[in-house]
C-alpha cells in the first residue's frame, strides 16, 4: 500500500486522465456515459490534460473539440489507434486511414503523441480466441519494420511521436515480449508507452523496466491490479474483457503496482512525460468514476503528482 504522506514535486510529470477512466472502449455504447459528462466530470476531478480515447467518442471535429475542451480548461496529450502490424504489408493501408483520421484530429488538438495499441489475439469484449497468442519470427519481423515506418510517417505528416503500448491479451504484453519488441526498433522512431497496469497484470516490473530501457519510455499510462482477483484471472485463464468486469483493475493506492516508486523513476528521467490514469472498468455505473477520479487526483497530488 502506497502512503497518502506528500512526496516531493514530480516537476517533470504531467499529469491527466481518459475516458477509460469513465469505462468509455467504444465509440458508441449504451453502457458508456455521454461525451459531455465525461469532459465535465474529468474537469471537475481536478484534470487539466485527457486523450482523445476511441475515436469517435468525443467530437472529430477539432473546432467542436475545441471549444468544448477549452471551456472546461482542459488539453488532448494524445489520440489512440490500434494496429495489427504483425500481419504484415496487406494490413498496411487499412491500418494507415484509422492512423490518419485519428493523427488528424490529435495534431489539431494540439497533442503530441499517439498511442498506439497492438491488436488483440483474443476479443476483448466476448473473449472468443481471434488467433493464436505467440508470434511467428516473421511476424516479429513484421510487427518491428512496419511500427517503425509508422512512427516515421506519423511524425513527418503529422509531427507525433508513436508511443506502443503493451497491453493484456495482445502479443507485446509480458517482460519478455516488450524487451524483444524494443530491442527488435529503431528507439528513434519508437517509445513506449509503460501501462503500470497491464504491465503488472502481465507480471513485468515497471520500475525495473523504466530504470532498464529509460530511454524509451515517451509516456506512462498510470494504473493499477487487484493482486488477489489477478491471481483468480491467471488461474482461470480468463480473458482481459472479463477480467476487467471482475474488477482486476483497482483504484490506487488499493492495488499494485505501487505508483509513488513509478513516478519517481519517471521522474528521474530528467525529461517531460505525461503520466495519464487509465482505470480500466468497463462496463460501469454512471456515477462510479467520478468519485474514483477525483480521489485519485488527491492520491496522485499526495505522490507530488
Amino acid at each position: 500500500m502506497t502512503s497518502l504522506s506528500p512526496q516531493p514535486s514530480l516537476s517533470r510529470i504531467r499529469i491527466g486522465s481518459a475516458p477509460d477512466s469513465w469505462g468509455v472502449w467504444f465509440p458508441d455504447d449504451p453502457q458508456q456515459v455521454p461525451w459531455q459528462r465525461f469532459l465535465d466530470e474529468v474537469a471537475q476531478s481536478g484534470y487539466e490534460w485527457i486523450e482523445l480515447g476511441p475515436y469517435g467518442y468525443l467530437p472529430t471535429d477539432p473546432t467542436v473539440l475545441t471549444e468544448e475542451t477549452s471551456r472546461r480548461g482542459l488539453k488532448v496529450s494524445a489520440g489512440t489507434v490500434f494496429t495489427g502490424l504483425h500481419h504484415g504489408e496487406s494490413v498496411w493501408e487499412k491500418t494507415w486511414a484509422h492512423v490518419a483520421d485519428n493523427a488528424v484530429l490529435a495534431q489539431a488538438m494540439g497533442a503530441e503523441h499517439l498511442v498506439v495499441i497492438p491488436s488483440f489475439w483474443r476479443d476483448d469484449k466476448t473473449g472468443a480466441v481471434l488467433e493464436p497468442d505467440t508470434l511467428t519470427p516473421e511476424q516479429w519481423r513484421d510487427l518491428a519494420s512496419l511500427t517503425e515506418r509508422l512512427g516515421q510517417r506519423v511524425r513527418e505528416e503529422y509531427g507525433l511521436r508513436i508511443v506502443v503500448h503493451p497491453h493484456a491479451d495482445t502479443h507485446i504484453d509480458s517482460e519478455e515480449n516488450v524487451v524483444r519488441f524494443l530491442d527488435a526498433t529503431d528507439s528513434d522512431l519508437v517509445s513506449l508507452c509503460l501501462d503500470t497496469g497491464h504491465y503488472a497484470y502481465c507480471g513485468g516490473d515497471s520500475v525495473k523496466l523504466i530504470e532498464t530501457y529509460g530511454s524509451r519510455i515517451g509516456y506512462l499510462h498510470l494504473k493499477q491490479v487487484d493482486p488477489e482477483i489477478l491471481a483468480d484471472v491467471r488461474a482461470k485463464g480468463t480473458p482481459f474483457g472479463p477480467a476487467v468486469a471482475q474488477g482486476v483493475m483497482c483504484e490506487p493506492p488499493k492495488g499494485v503496482p505501487e505508483l509513488g516508486p513509478v513516478l519517481s523513476a519517471a521522474q528521474k528521467l530528467g525529461v517531460e512525460l505525461f503520466a495519464i490514469v487509465e482505470q480500466d472498468m468497463y462496463p460501469c455505473e454512471p456515477d462510479a468514476p467520478l468519485p474514483i477520479a477525483m480521489r485519485t487526483r488527491a492520491f496522485l497530488r499526495s505522490c507530488g503528482a
